[in-house]
């Protein structure tokens, strides 16, 4: 219906403006060619000098009016160092482009009134060129444009200028359909490698080299984490694509470079306003004081709702908008402590799994710290437990064998069993079982032998560092208590251990 009733109206419209054509043919022959042609370039051109005044007006207005919502103008002013070079290139731009508009706009509707034929008799003066005049507007405009570029790109130079690796802190932004996938390098300060070849989409979405121990410590952030800056630090963004072609951009910073797949680019820029206190400076306008949702008025105020976004600038499918995530400025001491609560993505995710190409095979000094203090807590909370703990067993994580053997890997071992070493020697009347336990792959009496042997090996290191062989002893349990399920490769892993059980304390 609403179909039929728009086609109704055009129609109508159509027939309007053929019938006021006939009028005006007719209004012709009556009052003569001439005076209605004089008539109509009068109108003519009266309407065009009202044009152009409103027109004006309204620009400059609006112009006015929105100035608040609008960068860089009222609060929206730049929160990045290079950010307030860009907004004087973009005002001188402005106040150029102004200039030449109001010029040109009042020429288009001056001239058709000013030039408007009121004697038939008059002939117009006809120029075929004008040298001066096609040098003048060539020239000026070639000049001012090759200020405002060079301009350009020594602001542009600021964001590309080659650093020293100590000088800069490095994120990584991956764009796909339809999100960003940021990574922070942890401790080292060192993203590691990535290889597309490598990607696995349940387990490394990116293609994370694992081989590559600056990778080992990297924070990959979910898709809808917080990206955290520190205000008054160098950023560099290393920007990739996976997928199609997104663009990374931070409005209020004042940076934007596209993300194409298979060619990395980079940006660097240097946040001056954390989150709060750019929400303080909106604070000051009263536009920025009403409800940020107008059906709630009691939703949060606009300037405390504000957040500082990342978007991405290409129509890059269907599911563009949810490419938006927020960005939070905070203090240096701030950013540190809370990287420090970010894990690493190995460490939670790829440490100790089929994907772990260091399974086994190295121990890191981080894990060596952290593993001693959990194994001592264990211990300690064991030990002033008011519980009866007879029985109970604590699994001694870092414990290796060769593979298929009961030879133990006395390599990476010997932190885990030299800790048990400290320990014991702290508690003097503890008394504990070495527990040795397989999967079910093979023999159940072989397995039975291998845990025992295995066991055995465990105690005899013990043994070697002085601890009585009264308050040690080794037994093997094979297959027969597994923690995990035999049917997958984790499962199996966890079944494969070795543990301290508690005799007496």
């Amino acid at each position: 219906m609403i179909y039929f009733v728009a086609l109704a109206i055009v129609a109508l419209l159509a027939i309007i403006v053929v019938q006021i054509g006939r009028l005006s043919d007719l209004s012709a022959k009556i009052k003569g060619e001439e005076a209605v042609e004089l008539t109509g370039n009068n109108r003519q051109g009266i309407i065009s000098v009202v044009f152009m005044i409103l027109f004006l007006v309204i620009c400059f207005y609006s112009a006015y009016y929105y100035k608040n919502e609008m960068m860089p103008y009222g609060p929206l002013k730049s929160a990045s160092e290079h950010g307030f070079e860009v907004d004087w290139l973009f005002n001188v731009t402005l106040v150029i482009s102004t200039i030449v508009f109001v010029i040109t706009h009042v020429l288009l509707f001056w001239f058709p009134y000013k030039y408007r034929m009121q004697n038939p008799k008059k002939k117009s003066l006809f120029y075929v060129d004008d040298l001066k005049l096609e040098m003048v507007w060539t020239i000026v405009p070639l000049i001012v444009f090759l200020l405002l570029v060079s301009k350009g790109i020594s602001i542009m130079n600021e964001l590309f200028q080659p650093l020293e690796e100590n000088q800069y802190i490095e994120i990584e932004a991956t764009g796909y359909q339809f999100a960003w996938d940021i990574r922070y390098p942890g401790d080292d300060g060192k993203l590691g490698n990535k290889d597309f070849r490598l990607i696995e989409p349940a387990t490394n979405s990116l293609g994370v080299d694992w081989n590559d121990e600056a990778a080992l410590d990297d924070i990959i952030l979910g898709g809808t984490d917080k990206i955290v800056l520190p205000k008054d630090s160098l950023i560099r963004v290393r920007i990739t694509a996976k997928d199609v072609l997104h663009s990374f951009f931070l409005p209020h910073f004042r940076v934007k470079m596209d993300a194409v797949p298979g060619m990395p680019t980079y940006f660097t820029f240097r946040p001056v306003k954390t989150t709060k206190e750019f929400r303080e400076e909106l604070r000051k306008y009263p536009e920025w004081n009403e409800p940020s949702d107008p059906s709630d008025p009691s939703s949060p105020k606009r300037w405390e709702a504000f957040e500082y976004e990342l978007a991405c600038a290409e129509l890059c499918g269907k599911g563009h908008y949810s490419m938006r995530r927020v960005v939070e400025v905070v203090e240096r001491d701030e950013f540190e402590s809370w990287l420090k609560e970010q894990k690493a993505f190995y460490t939670t995710n790829i440490r100790g799994t089929a994907a772990d190409p260091w399974d086994g095979k190295k121990l890191f000094p981080s894990e060596i710290k952290a593993r001693k203090e959990e194994l001592k807590k264990e211990f300690a909370d064991l030990m002033t437990s008011t519980d009866n703990v007879i029985g109970k067993v604590i699994v001694l994580k870092h414990v290796f064998y060769e593979t298929g053997s009961a030879d133990l890997n006395s390599k990476l071992s010997k932190y885990e069993l030299d800790n048990v070493v400290e320990i014991l020697g702290k508690y003097p009347n503890l008394h504990v079982e070495l527990s040795g336990h397989t999967d079910n792959i093979g023999d159940p009496a072989s397995n039975m032998g291998l845990s025992e042997n295995r066991a055995e090996n465990a105690m005899q290191y013990l043994l070697s560092k002085n601890i009585s062989a009264s308050r040690l002893s080794a037994k093997g349990y094979g297959e027969s208590q597994p923690l995990g399920s035999n049917d997958t490769p984790d499962g199996r892993k966890k079944n494969r251990r070795t543990e301290l059980k508690i005799i007496s304390k």
